[in-house]
């Protein structure tokens, strides 16, 4: 097996948990879910984290079953055939061992009349200017296929290709035909508007046939590779609509179809229109989009305060958690998508006018890490470290991330989070794997030489002395005489020039000179005489936010001695 398809690390059990409690005559849908017992202690776990499928696709399939179909009537307008109902009858309002037995007993007759064959059309094709029977038969073919998705048995593998063997034969059967597909693909557009149920049904249906698809067989399947695009095209509408109930059945599709290795490539081909409205989701959880409070992005919120304001605008927990999950699952292929992380620019929310402090490569690094200040349960924070595990893990991202995840003082939390009291030993173990390869990491990083080298190459970015305190503590004073005052007068030269192509280096010099002044306050009429007061106060007008935040931070040092003196 692919070792990709390995879960890195200790076991997490449940760490994609799903779980779903059946009866005979409750039909199965899709569902991703915790599992039902908590692995930390918390009696709120299971209200916030109910194991109901989505109540809104739930509703819709139990309203439609409820409904009489004149079947009779349908026969004599040639809308189905005779046979065609024999077969629906049988298996329709009857026991669920009664309905297994009725379809394991003839297969190729239901595979027949969902997908059509040498006896005729798909009464999916030959029934398409009824709506009321192109429902009703969605909403039967998800019950005959019967498929769940056990996320629990493939966490407990450590492996992303189990299956619930509990599916009866028939998906396998309907995967057999040569194009099994054909007759659900084009209801996913029939209609532009999200609620439209046909859409929606189909793509219940097509998750389960397609994740059957991808642990039947370790082959590459062209036909299933050739619909898990359009299938992803539809899902991603949803999630974009202003409704929760749909986000969060997109997202749990999503999950249950980033399996295998080949599935993930995919949805991140299509980022713009499958990872981007997740999130989008994020920050407006995170309050991203609401605050433009510089210190949130910063790393000035505290774990409690920011616990304390809760998740923003109306992002419940649960979807919360089947955003993580599947943004989760697609970590797994961390080199595909650390390799493209830095240029992830192609949305809105990348914009620095909405995110002012970091540049936009990188706003996800950011994101997890105020989601993990925010983050109320271990289930999700313990998703954030894995994913972000699994994002700084690849040695060819580790150049690129890792002076990105200290810029954003990602170090810093992981010390905060492990003076809590964490119960969950797979968070424990990530937690302990993420801060000792940060500070393997930072150490290797905060030296003088290093930081003399990035200043003289007159380009500035957030590289790890920038931020740490105890670089500036030990070289302040030497960074001011060290050559004839070489580093303080190249740091002006470059805070003279606009860098409109690039605030942040701005932003950067005015951080610096903060620093300077706070750690070495006798050489700031040093650093006046250069000039460097006077720029910083003309920068604390500057159109970008971030270089104003920067640059008020350095007058602040400055009118403190001042004020001292």
């Amino acid at each position: 097996m692919d070792p990709k398809e390995e879960i890195l690390g200790a076991s997490r059990r449940d760490l994609a948990g799903i779980g779903q409690q059946r009866q005979d005559s409750t039909p199965v849908v899709l569902v991703t879910h915790p599992p039902i017992s908590c692995t930390y202690s918390d009696a709120s776990c299971k209200a916030n984290m109910s194991l109901d499928p989505p109540t809104y696709l739930n509703s819709l399939q139990n309203n439609i079953r409820a409904r009489p179909i004149p079947w009779e009537g349908a026969v004599r307008a040639g809308t189905i055939t005779e046979n065609d109902l024999k077969r629906i009858k049988a298996v329709d309002k009857v026991r669920k061992d009664q309905r297994r037995q009725t379809v394991e007993s003839d297969q190729d007759a239901y595979r027949s009349l969902l997908l059509g064959g040498d006896q005729g059309k798909s009464v999916l094709e030959s029934a398409a200017k009824r709506a009321d029977v192109i429902q009703y038969m969605l909403v039967l073919a998800s019950d005959l296929i019967n498929g769940v998705v056990d996320l629990p048995t493939i966490a407990r593998q450590r492996k992303l290709t189990s299956v619930d063997t509990d599916a009866p034969s028939l998906a396998s059967a309907l995967l057999e035909h040569p194009d099994p597909f054909k007759p659900f693909l084009p209801l996913l557009s029939h209609s532009t508007n999200p609620e439209d149920s046909i859409p929606l049904l189909t793509s219940s249906f097509l998750s389960n046939l397609i994740s059957s698809a991808q642990v039947d067989s370790s082959k590459p399947n062209p036909k299933t590779d050739e619909a898990l695009p359009k299938l992803y095209n539809y899902l991603s509408t949803l999630t974009k609509s202003q409704d929760s109930s749909l986000q969060d059945i997109a997202v749990q599709e999503y999950s249950a179809l980033l399996r295998t290795k080949k599935a993930r490539e995919l949805f991140w081909k299509q980022r713009q229109d499958t990872v981007n409205p997740l999130i989008d989701i994020l920050r407006t959880a995170a309050g991203a989009g609401r605050d433009s409070d510089s210190t949130m992005w910063s790393g000035g919120a505290s774990i409690r305060s920011a616990t304390e304001a809760g998740l923003s605008g109306g992002v419940g927990l649960q979807l919360l958690y089947h955003v993580l999950l599947a943004i989760w699952q697609l970590s797994f292929e961390g080199s595909l998508v650390g390799k493209d992380l830095e240029k992830y620019i192609s949305h809105p929310f990348l914009l620095d006018s909405i995110n002012p402090i970091f540049p936009r490569e990188q706003e996800i690094l950011a994101l997890y890490t105020q989601l993990l200040r925010l983050s109320p349960k271990e289930k999700t924070t313990r998703l954030l470290l894995s994913t972000l595990l699994n994002l700084l893990t690849p040695t060819t991202n580790r150049s690129t991330l890792l002076p990105i995840a200290t810029t954003v003082r990602l170090p810093a939390l992981l010390t905060n989070l492990k003076a809590r009291h964490l119960t969950d030993p797979d968070l424990v173990d990530d937690l302990s794997s993420l801060t000792t390869m940060l500070s393997d990491y930072t150490s290797s990083q905060t030296t003088f030489d290093e930081y003399a080298s990035e200043v003289l190459s007159n380009r500035l970015h957030w590289s790890p002395p920038h931020r740490d305190a105890n670089f500036w503590r030990e070289n302040a004073r030497r960074i001011l005489d060290d050559n004839q005052n070489e580093l303080p007068k190249k740091l002006t030269e470059i805070m003279q020039k606009k860098w409109e192509d690039d605030k942040q280096v701005l932003a950067i010099a005015c951080n610096d000179v903060a620093w300077l002044v706070k750690e070495a306050p006798e050489k700031r009429v040093q650093l006046e005489k250069l000039g460097v007061k006077a720029r910083v106060m003309e920068l604390m007008a500057d159109e970008n936010e971030g270089v104003r935040w920067e640059s008020l931070r350095a007058v602040g040092e400055w009118l403190r001695y001042s004020f001292e003196d």
